[in-house]
């Protein structure tokens, strides 16, 4: 697989490898969309595990222009389509012709004073909820998911509080949790969540993930989620 990236604007990171690990998509019959794209990576990473065709969504021109190269590169324009819009749109374009999956990397970071952030810094918007809160991401995901169908999020472990209440608030079940931990000994710096529309009450807690070993090698868990080898 070919992607084009730059880290002036865009670099896929580690936390998009486990989200496209983590959702437990359609394989065969259904479709998928993916928030907050990027370069598209997640959609490019999960059509090798699925034939249903899948969207992303991607508000900064650049971003979306990445993506949809990346998409051509790798000759998957049958497949993945790539939409140059706000999220916060979403619900109004598709009105009632919903997904059965959901996947979204999110701004992590809260901004109490957005005038004082450079607005042109693609990295700024990515990583800072500028254009989307986490409240407008879970609505969204909530009003273009079917009934029954998943949503899948990744984030940092100091917002899931406010992730679980949200998504109780918007009718998202969590069902599937899971911790990422950098090293043995170490505070979580990843959590991953599933949840199902209208779902009914239980949540499993899936075993931790560590990402590195003592000596700074990737652990066998992780290596398997990089190279292919589960």
């Amino acid at each position: 697989m070919k992607i084009i990236q730059s880290p002036s604007a865009f670099a896929f990171s580690l936390d998009a490898v486990l989200l496209a690990n983590f959702a437990n998509i359609p394989r065969k019959k259904g479709k998928i969309i993916d928030l907050c794209t990027g370069n598209g990576v997640i959609p490019l990473l999960l059509s090798k595990h699925t034939s249903v065709p899948i969207a992303g969504v991607e508000i900064q021109e650049r971003l979306y222009d990445m993506a949809s190269r990346n998409v051509a590169l790798n000759n998957l324009e049958n497949q993945i389509e790539m939409l140059h819009k706000d999220i916060k749109d979403m619900p109004s374009v598709i009105q009632n012709n919903k997904y059965d999956y959901v996947t979204v990397n999110p701004p992590y970071f809260q901004t109490e004073h957005k005038d004082h952030l450079n607005k042109n810094d693609y990295l700024t918007i990515a990583r800072h909820e500028i254009y989307c809160t986490l409240e407008d991401v879970v609505s969204v995901c909530s009003h273009i998911v079917k009934s029954g169908g998943k949503v899948a999020m990744v984030h940092r472990p100091g917002r899931i509080v406010d992730i679980l209440t949200l998504f109780r608030k918007y009718k998202l079940e969590p069902k599937r949790l899971q911790f990422v931990y950098p090293k043995y000994g170490k505070e979580a710096n990843i959590v991953l969540i599933e949840a199902i529309r209208d779902g009914k009450s239980d949540l499993k807690l899936l075993e931790p993930l560590y990402a590195f070993t003592e000596d700074g090698n990737y652990t066998t868990e992780l290596e398997g989620i990089l190279y292919g080898r589960k």
